[in-house]
């Protein structure tokens, strides 16, 4: 477990170190690693994180790498994520500062191997700053970004909070997922790390984050400049609309920050992630919290309201 006793908030009580999202002093300090044109819902996340300042104060964006038929490989994905944060930027007209910073061009090549880049190497040096709060990285990707800073700066381990949607419910007979699954050894290493980690699974928790073309067309489509791209974003995901539905599945960790009841969660022992891509226990490992459950409705009236506030201002 990397540690860094001398930091004035660690401790080896798993309780302290994952306290849940009510009991820290808003707004939080985070940063954001997305795959952000891996689908449709990395763009809500985005913004949605950048319409909660009461809760989340976002620091940087990191683009991840990754690989599906969206691109030609993960650093086309990486490239194509970066570009995409700056659409969604455009279309918010977001005008406050906000770095965003390119992530790694492939997936950690072996269990101790960094993927050096401008994301992994920004971490490391916010992640060690001094501050009141740990540093919360919002990772709705591939984890090939933070695994890469922890591997650059151990030190950082225990002065980051980790937030992640990827894998299923430790009790579930597979772990397989896109984003835990694209780069084994760097969620190998998160897991394995002792890292202050909250795992949001996607299996009977972020699943529920769905939403129908009528209902989005209801709820944002007319909220300015940014609703209309996020509606547009969804309802040209899929030719076929009718009985149809997305699940927005990022928008889960920035909600489990926003309100604890939204996406609850309980603390458990970090699982060891199998070469089969299965979750083997030992109770004797660290804790992690993992999420249990999402709030659909709450969830969707709290983007919905944020974004009519937003196009109200702007």
């Amino acid at each position: 477990m990397y540690t860094h006793p001398d930091h004035p908030w660690h401790s080896p009580d798993p309780v302290r170190d994952l306290p849940l999202p009510a009991d820290i002093p808003g707004p939080v300090e985070a940063v954001l690693d997305t795959d952000t044109y891996n689908e449709v819902d990395d763009q809500f996340a985005l913004v949605y994180s950048l319409l909660s300042p009461d809760r989340l104060s976002l620091q940087a964006v990191y683009a991840a790498p990754f690989h599906n038929k969206r691109s030609e490989g993960p650093a086309d994905g990486m490239e194509k994520s970066y570009a995409e944060i700056q659409r969604v930027l455009e279309r918010l007209h977001w005008d406050k500062p906000l770095p965003v910073h390119r992530g790694s061009t492939s997936y950690l090549p072996g269990a101790d191997a960094a993927v050096d880049s401008d994301a992994a190497r920004d971490l490391v040096q916010r992640a060690m700053q001094q501050r009141d709060q740990p540093l919360h990285v919002i990772a709705i990707g591939a984890i090939t970004n933070v695994a890469s800073a922890l591997l650059i700066e151990p030190r950082i381990a225990s002065r980051i909070r980790i937030l992640w949607l990827a894998g299923q419910p430790l009790d579930w007979p597979s772990a397989r997922e896109f984003n835990l699954m694209q780069d084994v050894h760097a969620s190998r290493i998160v897991f394995d790390s002792g890292v202050p980690l909250v795992l949001v699974p996607c299996k009977n928790v972020a699943e529920h984050i769905r939403i129908s073309i009528p209902e989005l067309r209801e709820l944002i489509a007319g909220s300015g400049d940014i609703g209309q791209f996020l509606f547009d974003t969804v309802a040209g995901y899929h030719d076929d609309h009718r009985g149809w539905s997305k699940v927005i599945w990022d928008v889960a960790p920035i909600a489990s920050l926003i309100n604890t009841r939204w996406v609850p969660s309980v603390l458990d022992h970090s699982p060891i992630l199998t070469d089969q891509v299965t979750y083997s226990r030992d109770r004797s490992r660290h804790l992690i919290r993992v999420a249990t459950n999402a709030n659909r409705d709450a969830i969707w009236r709290d983007i919905a309201d944020k974004l009519a506030a937003y196009a109200t201002r702007s």
